[in-house]
């Protein structure tokens, strides 16, 4: 939003104080949700956290349940995969997933909570299903088997997120990105447009 000088130079607006104090809220809710969990959170907490009333929480989200649900909304942001080239998928995903788990702490949060709490795993599954299953529509050799391949991608990126960025493995938090990616992509790679392993033929219990 734009507006003008008295001498008619076009100038840019600053935020609305309202705006800061949404993000302010936001912010101290990621952090409480994470470090509490859902249940033990309160509004009273985070409007501590955020430095100001409780009342200002309820009235722009009305309840835990609506904050909960604004602090964890994620949009993964991901690109139209039909555009990348079928053997680049898998580096262009976990590429992807570090930029947003160390973009922000909105995806982190999630799976802190999501540990623990149904809300919270509930929350995440609707993430990665709305908007991992799509590429693996777009890209897998049988539309049929998308489900499952997606399921197979978010264990490896949410095993990868929970040592790294959660538990904080220390070996996993000492890998570079460039090595996360060489190990990570070939299987996501594999898991997504490898055609379907063959049955060993072993009878159950073999």
């Amino acid at each position: 939003m734009t507006g003008r000088d008295p001498g008619g130079t076009a100038s840019a607006l600053p935020p609305r104080r309202s705006d800061a104090t949404r993000a302010g809220i936001l912010a101290a809710a990621r952090e409480r949700f994470a470090a509490d969990g859902y249940e033990r959170a309160t509004i009273r907490a985070i409007a501590k956290d955020a430095r100001i009333d409780p009342s200002m929480v309820m009235r722009y989200y009305g309840s835990k349940e609506g904050l909960f649900a604004a602090a964890t909304t994620v949009d993964l942001r991901l690109s139209d995969f039909t555009r990348v080239p079928r053997s680049d998928v898998g580096r262009a995903l976990v590429t992807h997933f570090l930029d947003i788990w160390e973009g922000n702490g909105v995806l982190t949060a999630l799976l802190r909570v999501g540990i623990t709490n149904q809300a919270g795993a509930e929350r995440m599954q609707g993430v990665f299903k709305e908007q991992i299953l799509p590429v693996a529509h777009e890209v897998c050799p049988d539309p049929a088997e998308a489900p499952t391949r997606a399921a197979l991608c978010a264990s490896q990126v949410l095993g990868l997120a929970l040592t790294r960025y959660v538990l904080r493995f220390p070996a996993t938090v000492a890998l570079t990105r460039e090595e996360i990616t060489d190990w990570l992509a070939p299987t996501l790679q594999r898991y997504l447009t490898a055609e379907r392993p063959e049955d060993s033929g072993l009878p159950e219990g073999s």
